[in-house]
């Protein structure tokens, strides 16, 4: 039902692309969105419950859900998985104690039935300080090449400054790209061809680097 209302409203009017923004707690998640929304930093609370902005990028629309990530909270992200198209995850790549509980978290979304046609967007945030982890090192952690069937890209930043992530960068790009994909697969009748960046391969998509490197990795 949730795929034919997107074709329908992919036909007939303005599509607006559902995107839940999850992660545990302190990962970042309510300065992405508003990074997205404002590209600005903006100071935060821990959020109870969930924030929701409208977020245009380059004339397509996201709806975008930022859910608390705190313990007690994670039991209720199921309830916002109806007719989601794609899943931010936020990773503090410092947190090393705590990965082992975000790679838990994935997989379990993941194989959930509301979300098995999701795309999945990993900012692992925080790149900026000492001993953060890589892209790659979080990578290999989270087994991301074993995901065959969601498109996914890992994307490296930092959230309060805006670098890696803003609307120049590739995480945004593979967004969008994903989007309007979704949008010609609605108005066609027909699903986007998938097709595979393994590790190591150059995002077709990827602007200029600026002067400090943030690595990506994608699957689309």
């Amino acid at each position: 039902m949730g795929q034919l209302m997107a074709k329908l409203m992919g036909i007939f009017g303005k599509q607006e692309h559902k995107v839940i923004i999850v992660g545990l707690d302190n990962a970042g998640k309510s300065t992405i969105l508003y990074q997205f929304l404002m590209n600005e930093a903006v100071h935060t609370c821990p959020t109870i419950g969930s924030n929701v902005e409208e977020v245009v990028l380059r004339k397509t629309h996201f709806l975008m859900w930022d859910i608390g990530g705190q313990e007690a909270l994670r039991s209720t992200w199921n309830t916002y998985f109806s007719n989601t198209e794609f899943i931010v995850l936020v990773i503090d790549s410092t947190d090393r104690d705590r990965l082992l509980t975000t790679r838990e978290e994935l997989y379990k979304m993941l194989a959930h039935e509301a979300l098995r046609d999701a795309s999945v967007l990993i900012f692992a945030n925080k790149q900026d300080l000492k001993d953060s982890m890589t892209t790659v090192e979080i990578s290999q952690f989270l087994t991301l090449s074993a995901i065959k069937d969601h498109p996914w890209h890992i994307q490296g930043c930092c959230a309060l400054t805006g670098e890696g992530w803003n609307h120049r960068g590739q995480g945004p790009r593979w967004l969008i790209k994903e989007g309007e994909a979704l949008v010609r697969s609605a108005k066609n009748h027909t699903f986007p061809v998938v097709s595979c960046y393994l590790l190591g391969q150059e995002d077709p998509l990827a602007a200029p680097p600026p002067q400090r490197q943030f690595n990506s990795t994608s699957i689309s």
